[in-house]
């Protein structure tokens, strides 16, 4: 019997050897095919790689643009820089906005040059009125005052912020009519004292603000008090002269109708009423005669131009004019100290005035009194004339309106004594017309003491300039 397995055995390397060449092949194309895909991966993250480099590259670009354009915001904002374009050459997109946004800052920092242009404009012409003015919010809290409103309430320039008007100008009239217009927003109109201000009296003309985001009110304030001081000069005028002239006028009627109704018939009576009507009529003429010097001193009619005056020729014909009232009444009249000195402006008008405080000097004393006259130099640049009287005095409350007009401190002796009531009047405006100055000073039962303030004439300083030289 055959024995199979040695054959087997002598066949077994054949089938091995058979099968590797069966596998070979595959092994071989596994290979390959791992090669390849290991390749693939190498490419796959290169390529990866490469394409986040790519975008890191292109995001740090895109980046560095965003942030240009947002510090070009920034200095645009705060104007820290000239408009420029911020990307300039960028092109897509962000170039496109780059340019967008430098267009519009050119145009935007244009208006806003004309916006300050006319801020500073309104600014000047507020700060340079002379009106006072106020804005404040809808809590009455200032958020705007010019300097003439500061100077007239005493503030100091700038205030702090959102100041409560009440700690500025501690006025009710002001602050209610203020609360009317916010409440109404209607404008307002009235005149009023402001305390804050001395007591000076203001037109005040007071609107709301336009703007509905911010609502307030403006206030103007326009100082009337010269005005109102005017008017109740012309008014106290007008009535002064209808008084003045209606106490002549109704003797002078009186007693011409007297003499018309029969008195004509007694000639010692017809006498006495002509000498009362002629008296009248002087003093009528007197007061017309005044009020056309002093029309003439206010509007420079009639002036001729202003020549050397000698002020000792002036004094002494004045004095020779005063002597015969002066003797009539008892009066002494003494020179003092004088002085001799030039000023400029006119004899006859200066001979006037000092006519006039003699005059008053004489009248105004006692029986036996003395008007002594002085004159000499006040510094190097002026000459002073001093009318010093024994007289009855001035009440002190009554200097400051001895220079009115038809203003009388005794009025019934005033108009015993023949005085029109001007006669101040003219002395003070001869004086100012000279660039001078009255001065006066006065103890009731003592008497007083005019003096008159007169540059000296150029040409006379010029000349003791160089004498003392």
């Amino acid at each position: 019997m055959e024995t199979v397995f040695p054959h087997s055995a002598m066949k077994a390397p054949l089938f091995y050897k058979s099968l590797w060449s069966a596998l070979l092949p595959a092994i071989v194309a596994l290979l390959a095919m791992a090669a390849f895909h290991l390749r693939l991966l190498e490419t796959l993250v290169l390529a990866t790689m490469i394409a986040f480099a790519a975008a890191w590259l292109a995001s740090h670009s895109v980046r560095q643009q965003i942030l240009r354009l947002r510090a070009f915001t920034d200095d645009w904002v705060h104007m820290r820089r000239p408009v420029e374009n911020p990307l300039p050459g960028a092109e897509g997109e962000l170039g496109a906005l780059a340019r967008s946004l430098s267009r519009a800052a050119t145009q935007w920092e244009e208006m806003l040059a004309r916006l300050k242009l006319e801020s500073a404009r309104r600014e000047a012409i507020l700060a340079s009125m002379v009106e006072g003015v106020l804005a404040v919010d809808s809590d009455l809290r200032v958020i705007f005052c010019n300097d003439s409103f500061a100077r007239l309430t005493g503030a100091k320039l700038p205030l702090p912020a959102r100041l409560p008007l009440l700690d500025l100008a501690r006025d009710p009239s002001l602050t209610e009519m203020l609360k009317k217009v916010l409440a109404t927003r209607h404008p307002m109109k009235q005149r009023f004292q402001l305390a804050a201000a001395d007591g000076r009296i203001f037109e005040v003309q007071a609107a709301p603000l336009t703007e509905s985001s911010h609502p307030g009110a403006i206030a103007i304030l326009h100082d009337v008090t010269d005005l109102e001081r005017l008017e109740r000069v012309r008014k106290d005028f007008v009535a002064n002269v209808s008084h003045e002239l209606r106490t002549p006028l109704t003797a002078i009627r009186g007693y011409t109708e007297a003499l018309l109704d029969g008195a004509l018939q007694d000639p010692e009576q017809s006498r006495k009423f002509l000498e009362v009507i002629l008296s009248h009529s002087i003093r009528l003429n007197n007061i017309a005669s005044d009020l056309l010097t002093l029309s003439e001193l206010e509007s420079a009619r009639g002036q001729s131009p202003p020549e050397p005056v000698s002020i000792r020729a002036a004094v002494d014909s004045a004095l020779r004019a005063i002597e015969p009232e002066a003797e009539r009444r008892g009066v002494h009249l003494v020179q003092g100290t004088m002085e001799d000195a030039e000023v400029l402006g006119s004899r006859v008008r200066l001979e006037q005035a000092l006519i006039n405080l003699l005059d008053n000097a004489v009248k105004f004393n006692r029986p036996d009194g003395i008007v002594r006259v002085e004159s000499g130099h006040e510094g190097q640049d002026h000459v002073f004339v001093t009318v010093a009287d024994t007289g009855i005095g001035i009440p002190s409350e009554d200097l400051s309106r001895i220079f009115e007009r038809f203003y009388r401190v005794d009025k019934a002796r005033s108009r015993e004594v023949g005085g029109t009531g001007l006669g101040l009047s003219i002395v003070k405006h001869t004086i100012e017309r000279m660039n001078g100055t009255v001065k006066v000073e006065s103890q009731v039962g003592k008497g007083s003491a005019f003096t008159l303030v007169l540059p000296v004439c150029p040409k006379a300083t010029e000349g003791s300039s160089s004498k003392d030289a």
